[in-house]
């Protein structure tokens, strides 16, 4: 066990966290009318909280338990046999638990900005809780945990799928269930109010972007040049994207705004994830910056063409992000089409099923939407008895 990598990877496990809290809350709860800021900050609070005591009861042991390709069984649940003294490769593993508690965390969390502002507070915290145990945990095991497209015996893939920090396991998984989760939930009554705080947008984004480096970074699990080549391709991605979006946007609309080049910085964070622990700095800046109109793009397609009120882009920024860069490995050669197309198909096949299994589930146990009075009224009054400022729009 090496004292430097488990320091290492304490600070990222805290960088992961703060992504969700407060980072992902102010970014969400910014771009949302005021009426609606603490629900968005009570969803992503309540998301932590459940799927941490969710992670130890089962969700850690489907994940990276050793039962078979398709899920890890329940042999590690509440961290059966794994005290103090356990390893996990050169870190403690329950450090190691704790660290990927935090991807199980921020990933149920992400879609949260697909159905702000109309949902059930009830259907948030079962789905969320199911959709962790029974989407994502199975699918981090397929591919960080030795399973089905992990490159093992049982793979489906010869060499495994090259996911470095969660472009499928995380960004495609949130992405492709918070568009189904959208699409069923149907449009805002309201749609046409702007973000109430765009300052407060800026501010979440800036802190995702830092959390960043633990989540990328944090990845090789080693306080290595991997992790600082990892960090720093990060950075870049990010700043490419950020700036490309800007770009982008004055191009088609006359001016850039702050909302916007924050959302280009978390397209290029996104993008980079999966193809972090390979690409070069240049390589980075080409990623990002090919993203940041990419997923520009997509929000215009997924809400006038499909029409679905993703209301926050999940699935263009995050979604259509983490694909883009598991397909660049491609692109660039750190990784064969085979096992990254195939990654994609299989995880996404998968996703929209269990997606659509668990939203029909949960609907009979809770309903999915608030009345038109409450969402008239706001989530932050209707739901929670509170108010965020002393006035209404």
């Amino acid at each position: 066990m090496i004292g430097a990598d488990t320091a290492w990877i304490l600070v990222a496990t805290a960088l992961v966290l703060f992504m969700t809290l407060p980072g992902l809350a102010l970014f969400y709860g910014g771009l949302v009318r005021s009426r609606n800021v603490l629900s968005v900050f009570m969803q992503c609070f309540a998301i932590a909280c459940l799927m941490s005591i969710l992670w130890l009861a089962a969700g850690y042991s489907i994940a990276f338990g050793n039962n078979n390709a398709y899920w890890g069984g329940l042999g590690k649940a509440f961290l059966n046999g794994v005290d103090a003294d356990t390893v996990s490769g050169s870190i403690p593993e329950v450090l190691f638990f704790a660290f990927q508690m935090t991807f199980a965390i921020i990933t149920p969390a992400l879609i949260v900005g697909a159905y702000v502002e109309r949902i059930s507070f009830g259907f948030v915290l079962i789905f969320s809780s199911l959709w962790m145990l029974f989407c994502y945990a199975p699918v981090a095991h397929w591919i960080w945990g030795g399973g089905l497209l992990a490159g093992a015996d049982w793979s489906l893939f010869e060499n495994g799928v090259n996911d470095f920090a969660g472009g499928i396991v995380v960004h495609q998984t949130a992405g492709i269930a918070a568009l189904i989760l959208a699409a069923f939930l149907g449009p805002r009554s309201d749609k046409s109010k702007p973000p109430h705080n765009p300052g407060m947008v800026m501010i979440g984004a800036a802190m995702l972007w830092v959390g960043w480096f633990g989540f990328n970074g944090g990845s090789q699990l080693a306080a290595d040049g991997g992790a600082a080549m990892a960090l720093t391709v990060t950075h870049l991605s990010a700043a490419a994207a950020s700036l490309t979006w800007a770009l982008w946007e004055r191009i088609r609309y006359g001016k850039a705004s702050l909302v916007g080049i924050v959302t280009g910085t978390i397209a290029g964070l996104a993008s980079i994830t999966p193809a972090s622990g390979s690409v070069s700095p240049v390589e980075a800046l080409i990623i990002g910056g090919v993203a940041g109109i990419l997923c520009q793009e997509l929000c215009h397609v997924v809400k006038n063409t499909l029409g679905i009120d993703d209301s926050l882009d999940v699935f263009a920024v995050h979604g259509v992000g983490g694909m883009f860069g598991i397909l660049m490995l491609v692109v660039f050669g750190h990784a064969g089409l085979l096992e990254q197309g195939g990654g994609l198909v299989v995880v996404g096949l998968f996703t929209a099923v269990m997606t659509t299994v668990i939203i029909l589930v949960t609907k009979v146990i809770a309903p999915v939407r608030v009345s038109d009075e409450d969402e008239n009224v706001g989530l932050d009054l209707s739901s929670h008895g509170e108010r965020a400022y002393d006035m209404t729009s």
